[in-house]
């Protein structure tokens, strides 16, 4: 799970860029995962089977980046639009470059400047959101408890999701992922172990 803040595409955009005749279309979107990525990219090729290359890049989480050149020379595309995406700091996002050939050669220098640019004008276009890594718990304990971890709660900023007021107290809630330790140290230490939140889950909020 990638801790503390997460730049994500707030939505999906295309821009058209146009260097020495060569068109260049610039798409960015939003994916979960390879396999989305992955038919998003043959969607792509397929919408424009006539151009002269489909380029893309893919970064997922914090451990997955894959790349293609679809022909061009090896280093002037596809690793260019992926060095775009790390510079932006946005991840679960694709970027595909259509290109459509124009006649005048770019040379390698050329090549990657456009294809840099193109995708980094795809990022710009489709505005960015901050989102945050939560650890997701259940906690049950008396009501003479009540007062005390509710305290804790406001003190680290939890989200309360879920109040139940049965024969005794169940909470559900999310702490910051990367405060989550430091607050499970507090409650061990308050309650002397009596008091025990249990981990049900992760999720990303926006922050």
């Amino acid at each position: 799970m990638n801790k503390g803040k997460i730049k994500r595409l707030r939505n999906s955009a295309q821009i058209e860029f146009i260097e020495k005749k060569s068109v260049f279309i610039g798409f960015s979107t939003i994916v979960k995962n390879e396999e989305e990525a992955l038919n998003i990219i043959k969607q792509k090729k397929k919408e424009y089977s006539d151009a002269t290359h489909n380029v893309y890049a893919y970064v997922i989480g914090d451990s997955i980046a894959r790349y293609s050149d679809d022909g061009e020379p090896q280093g002037t595309a596809g690793m260019p639009v992926l060095n775009s995406i790390r510079m932006s700091g946005i991840t679960d996002v694709l970027v595909v470059v259509t290109r459509y050939f124009g006649g005048i050669l770019l040379g390698a220098g050329g090549l990657v400047r456009a294809y840099s640019t193109s995708a980094s004008l795809a990022l710009e276009a489709g505005g960015t959101s901050i989102f945050e890594s939560y650890a997701v718990f259940k906690v049950t304990f008396s009501y003479s408890d009540y007062g005390k971890f509710n305290t804790e709660l406001s003190t680290f900023d939890a989200i309360i999701d879920n109040v139940d007021f049965g024969a005794d107290v169940t909470i559900d809630f999310a702490i910051r992922e990367e405060a989550s330790s430091k607050f499970i140290e507090r409650i061990t230490e308050l309650f002397a172990g009596k008091v025990v939140p249990e981990l049900v889950n992760y999720r990303i909020d926006t922050k």
